[in-house]
């Protein structure tokens, strides 16, 4: 059997950043908060003494026996050893109330662990992260922006979605090579696109990104012809990455419809 490998870490140590966060958040008693990646409980011990109970999902063992014997005398806390990349949140949910995630997320895994919890979104009420200035950029982006791609359309079309403070790479322990900021995500009651056709709308957005400064009828070939893109008042010249929110969806449900076998 291998060694185990201790998992990389950027520790959150800033006091006011923490207080700051936990502001943001303002956790209560009886709520159901889940922290991702605790580590070494800047946040948790702030969520325990504020809200009494507490899930964690930490994948590394190392940090998780420390944890535990310091903070179960303040609270209730829970912890799964586990990959929050793997983790069922519908599961923990359960009948109980929607979850209010939280965490400072690993940045080598922040863009595949998004996905994964807006496919988990009905079981969730918010989520605060922090996460690498440059990924909140791609989430919040407006359309026509360098930014605005992939990540941008699936995280707006199920979320409303909010850049809160960015917070300097001295905040941590070691530091990391980016600056970062805090973002908020509250999944909306009704998300723009249905659940019946999330699975095809996620393989269209990926398509229609893949090469974002090409022209559409290009990107798009052998999906919609440029009569079908001009047919919904898009220029099928422009850009991926200059469509707006509305006729990325316009353009799936197109694609869908053609796609469809005539009776």
């Amino acid at each position: 059997m291998k060694p185990h490998q201790p998992f990389p870490h950027n520790f959150l140590c800033d006091h006011k950043v923490v207080e700051h966060i936990l502001q943001q958040i303002d956790p209560q008693p009886g709520q159901r908060l889940v922290e991702i990646g605790p580590g070494r409980g800047a946040l948790t011990q702030g969520l325990l003494e504020r809200a009494g109970a507490l899930d964690a999902v930490e994948r590394d063992r190392d940090l998780i026996e420390p944890l535990q014997a310091r903070l179960s005398a303040i609270g209730d806390l829970r912890i799964h050893r586990a990959d929050a990349l793997e983790f069922d949140f519908k599961a923990l949910r359960g009948e109980g109330g929607p979850l209010r995630l939280v965490g400072n997320l690993p940045y080598n895994t922040a863009t595949p662990l998004i996905f994964h919890l807006l496919d988990q979104a009905a079981a969730i009420a918010d989520m605060h992260f922090m996460l690498p200035k440059e990924i909140v950029g791609r989430m919040t982006a407006e359309p026509g922006s360098k930014a605005f791609g992939r990540l941008s359309v699936m995280v707006q079309i199920g979320c409303s979605v909010e850049s809160l403070f960015e917070v300097p790479p001295e905040a941590f322990d070691p530091p990391p090579r980016v600056d970062s900021s805090v973002v908020r995500l509250v999944p909306l009651a009704q998300p723009l696109v249905d659940a019946e056709s999330m699975p095809s709308f996620c393989h269209f957005a990926k398509k229609t990104f893949s090469h974002r400064r090409k022209a559409l009828r290009k990107v798009l070939k052998g999906v919609l012809t440029p009569e079908q893109i001009l047919a919904l008042g898009i220029d099928p010249k422009c850009r991926s990455e200059a469509l707006h929110l509305h006729q990325v969806i316009a353009l799936h449900k197109a694609a869908e419809s053609v796609a469809e076998p005539t009776a």
